[in-house]
């Protein structure tokens, strides 16, 4: 397979450099509880406290700046049950431009009232990646919008990849694994891009909801698989790989490890109750695989991406 397409580690860096005046430095924050329990020592990458409560804000900011004022002029749309929503509702505030969004009829309420809040229009359509596409594409026809797709765009994995960029710098190249959850693999490949060129020692290792598992059929099969059901807590990785994102995980990613969801709940719940935390089920699920195969990740140094803390608080899972 060939890579000089992806996103080199120059990139990354001017990606890193567009997106700064807009994005929070995360804080990288460790549990001498979580590490006893885990028998590991743990580095978390709070992404959750990152703007619009998620890493998403990274990628579509990377996107959103590197477009033309041609490209803007119509305003953006995309399609997403809520994190990179935002994320392209924010970065279009950011620059004055339009923002129409697609989201599923069953995006969580509080994703929806903060895409509103940042001044988009929403459009509803049934939650399948088919309906969110054809939604997209009427959008297109009527406003002559730019699209950015929420993960299969170099844009979007070059500003993800900053994330992973900031933890190493942060922690050093002294860490054995950086360990990211995966649904649609826009931050997984921007992790492992990252880890590649910054840390090539560190090696990337996924964590997928059973309830969604399809990342782990296509890094078997070596294309791109659906998961044979899709049900599951952690809404925020319902999507399969993209033509983009599947590449580069199957070179530079190690394995990806599925959980329940009631292993992601109570890693959740740990995160709450131990580091005082407000971190969704997606972003729970690193630490849920890490807990489930300890055995193999004993004694090394561990980074693991929190990626997001947009919760809906009447509808807790504890």
């Amino acid at each position: 397979m060939t890579h000089e397409i992806y996103p080199s580690r120059e990139v990354i860096e001017a990606a890193h450099d567009r997106i700064r005046p807009f994005i929070h430095r995360t804080p990288v924050l460790t549990s001498a509880t979580l590490d006893a329990l885990s028998g590991a020592k743990l580095y978390f990458k709070c992404e959750n406290w990152q703007k619009i409560g998620a890493f998403k804000a990274r990628g579509g900011l990377n996107a959103v700046l590197s477009l033309s004022e041609q490209d803007l002029k119509n305003g953006i749309t995309t399609h997403s049950s809520g994190n990179h929503a935002q994320a392209i509702a924010y970065a279009a505030r950011q620059v004055g431009a339009k923002a129409y969004i697609v989201m599923p009829d069953n995006s969580p309420r509080v994703k929806i009232e903060a895409v509103r809040q940042y001044g988009a229009d929403i459009a509803f359509c049934v939650n399948t990646p088919e309906a969110r596409q054809e939604a997209v594409d009427r959008l297109v026809e009527q406003t002559g919008a730019t699209f950015i797709h929420p993960f299969n765009d170099y844009r979007v994995i070059a500003g993800q990849a900053t994330a992973a960029r900031e933890l190493i710098e942060e922690v050093g190249t002294s860490l054995d694994v950086v360990m990211a959850p995966v649904g649609g693999g826009g931050l997984l490949s921007g992790t492992a891009l990252a880890a590649r060129y910054f840390s090539p020692q560190t090696t990337v290792v996924a964590g997928e909801p059973e309830g969604a598992a399809d990342a782990v059929l296509s890094f078997r099969s070596g294309q791109i698989e659906r998961a044979p059901y899709v049900r599951t807590i952690a809404d925020g990785l319902l999507t399969p790989l993209g033509t983009k994102t599947l590449p580069i995980i199957l070179e530079n990613v190690k394995e990806i490890l599925t959980v329940s969801d009631d292993e992601i709940v109570a890693a959740m719940r740990l995160l709450w109750e131990r580091m005082k935390i407000v971190v969704e089920p997606s972003g729970a699920v690193p630490l849920a695989a890490l807990i489930k195969h300890k055995e193999r990740f004993k004694d090394q140094r561990i980074g693991i991406i929190l990626t997001g803390g947009n919760v809906d608080l009447g509808k807790l899972p504890f």
